[in-house]
């Protein structure tokens, strides 16, 4: 029975983060212009600064050849440049573009802004408290392997 109780726990955080995400995730204009792929890859450019296409897609788990096709969209809409390694010629390095770190950050900006009003609008000042007390034991959930 205890261990019921500890899925449910398991089941209802999952179900709620889950259906928050896909919340945030319509609460933002700009983001509605690219696939859910292409904005993972772009906020992997922002964490990582530059990285070799092959490993955006071990990163996000297919094959080059389809990263190669988000990477030529992304490069064709401008939020991505290519430069050829100076220690192997064969090789491009993927930074985001000033565009592409501007649209990132509007995201952002948009679903904070959202987030930040649905907060102060449904919770009270010890909800708020409680959420903020529960972003420690959430990122070691996060931080989990």
């Amino acid at each position: 029975m205890e261990q019921q109780k500890d899925i449910q726990l398991a089941v209802d955080l999952r179900t709620v983060v889950t259906r928050l995400i896909k919340i945030l995730r319509k609460h933002s204009v700009t983001a509605d212009k690219l696939s859910l792929t292409e904005r993972s890859v772009i906020a992997a450019l922002d964490l990582h600064k530059e990285l070799l296409p092959n490993e955006l897609a071990t990163m996000e788990k297919i094959t080059t050849q389809s990263m190669s096709q988000i990477l030529a969209n992304l490069q064709q809409r401008g939020l991505i440049k290519r430069r050829i390694s100076e220690t192997d010629k064969r090789k491009a390095i993927i930074t985001l573009s000033e565009t592409g770190s501007q649209m990132l950050y509007q995201v952002r900006t948009e679903r904070n802004a959202w987030l930040n009003e649905a907060i102060e609008a449904t919770c009270t000042t010890e909800e708020q408290e409680l959420l903020k007390q529960a972003i420690g034991p959430l990122t070691k959930i996060v931080n989990f392997e």
